[in-house]
């Protein structure tokens, strides 16, 4: 018994040492390092002015679409792919195979609620908006999405509450910063 044992920790730490000399990297540090990274691009459109908020946007869209993962990635495009092409069936297919394998993938729920609000499911879309913001708070597409929901279900005070949340993380986004001045004069009673 002893024998398997040392056996079984020296392959462990012959596998560990494997993983360090070809690269593998700490998942935790990788985890550490994306999410910093992410909080500078944060911070960059925070202090952006309106020329150089994009290429930020750009980079942390991208993060938030990369799964980390070949297969996943396939399910990603194709219900993308779907969505684009107004088949809404097939997106939710691959979009929902997406979420039971990689659950904690933000992205696959906040497409599936842009596929459900398409089609008029307000919530199941409202559902998955809410597990969008539960894996990735700072979503601010998803927030905005959210405001575009509560506006559909006559709902303005909790719209501009969301365009509102979208607004402090993404100060440039246009149709926020309209949605914000339009439901405010509204709530205030002014009438343009």
């Amino acid at each position: 018994m002893k024998i398997g044992k040392t056996l079984f920790a020296v392959s462990v730490a012959a596998a560990l040492q494997i993983c360090a000399n070809i690269g593998f990297a700490d998942p935790d540090q990788a985890y550490l390092d994306v999410e910093n990274r992410l909080d500078g691009l944060f911070l960059d459109l925070q202090q952006g002015d309106r020329e150089n908020w994009q290429p930020a946007e750009t980079e942390i869209i991208a993060i938030w679409h990369d799964t980390g993962s070949a297969a996943m990635d396939f399910l990603f495009e194709r219900g993308m792919q779907a969505l684009e092409n107004g088949d809404y069936i097939k997106a939710i297919e691959h979009l929902s195979a997406l979420i039971d394998h990689a659950p904690g993938f933000a992205e696959a729920w906040n497409a599936r609620a842009k596929v459900y609000f398409r089609m008029h499911r307000f919530g199941q879309s409202m559902a998955d908006i809410r597990q969008t913001l539960i894996h990735n708070p700072r979503h601010f597409w998803s927030l905005n999405g959210l405001g575009i929901l509560y506006e559909e279900l006559g709902n303005p005070k909790a719209a501009l509450a969301a365009y509102s949340a979208a607004q402090a993380i993404h100060p440039h986004i246009q149709d926020v910063n309209e949605a914000i001045i339009r439901l405010q004069t509204e709530l205030e009673g002014f009438v343009l």
